[in-house]
């Protein structure tokens, strides 16, 4: 794969409505089942970018409760601690350290309460991921392989995509609308790409057999046809903020068949 791509803990729905695709920003699925995995590039200098939006993904949401019931919040020590033992993560509280010493905790705070929870959009307030309003892609190409295949076994999505102008920063998200209608899909941070042409794999898992009732639905891939939706963004799908853009979404379906222990 050509340019720099990042795994992003945040996951994205892509819900079909007919033969239109809508994408809700913010709907995630409450947990990755079965497991889509996306490829990632490391990127071979210091930045920034994807430690903010990795770190905002987990921490958004409770910094926003912290200053909510707080009221006031004098320092980045003391709101970043209190996110520190709220989530029993040293990590976490480092990175927001870091980031919140970088604007200063009124900015800070300001930009915690105009994200409306987006990652991506939070990190370009900070400036800490790049702005690209003129960026533009197109999918060449989406394949599923095999095309048809047992239950359980490992499916291997690819896709292609090209760009004239190059891209801003944002995501590539994957979904796969299932016959029993849990939410599997995973999505990837893309960083502002240069213009030509690029490509990704991703795997998909179908076997279920160490998933944990308990902790939720199991997806069952059950027999039948699925279908794989894929979309490139400027900024999170989605999202009505600025700087954010559905560039383009494509789709590809494929078929389960029986158990391959029932060989």
């Amino acid at each position: 794969m050509k340019g720099n791509a990042y795994f992003c803990a945040a996951f994205a729905v892509l819900l079909l409505a007919g033969h239109a695709l809508a994408i809700r920003h913010h709907e995630r699925p409450h947990r990755l089942s079965q497991g889509v995995s996306l490829s990632t590039v490391q990127s071979p200098t210091f930045d920034l970018c994807p430690t903010c939006v990795s770190f905002t993904g987990q921490a958004l949401d409770i910094l926003l409760n912290i200053i909510l019931n707080s009221g006031v919040v004098g320092s980045c020590g003391t709101l970043c601690g209190e996110l520190a033992n709220k989530t029993g993560n040293k990590d976490l509280g480092v990175v927001c350290d870091l980031l919140c010493d970088y604007v200063g905790i009124k900015e800070f705070i300001k930009f915690i309460q105009n994200a409306d929870l987006d990652p991506i959009y939070f990190c370009e307030l900070l400036k800490v991921c790049k702005i690209v309003d003129n960026g533009d892609a197109k999918f060449t190409s989406l394949e599923v392989h095999p095309a048809t295949g047992r239950r359980g076994r490992t499916f291997a999505i690819a896709f292609d995509w090209t760009t004239t102008n190059g891209t801003g920063t944002g995501e590539i998200v994957i979904e796969v609308i299932t016959l029993d209608h849990l939410p599997v899909g995973t999505g990837n941070l893309i960083e502002p790409q240069q213009p030509g042409s690029y490509s990704g794999t991703a795997s998909l898992s179908t076997d279920n057999s160490g998933c944990d009732p308990s902790q939720g639905p199991c997806e069952q891939w059950l027999p039948g046809q699925y279908t794989v939706k894929v979309a490139i963004c400027n900024g999170e799908c989605g999202s009505t903020h600025p700087h954010s853009q559905i560039y383009d979404m494509a789709e590809a379906t494929f078929n389960i068949t029986a158990d391959a222990s029932r060989l």
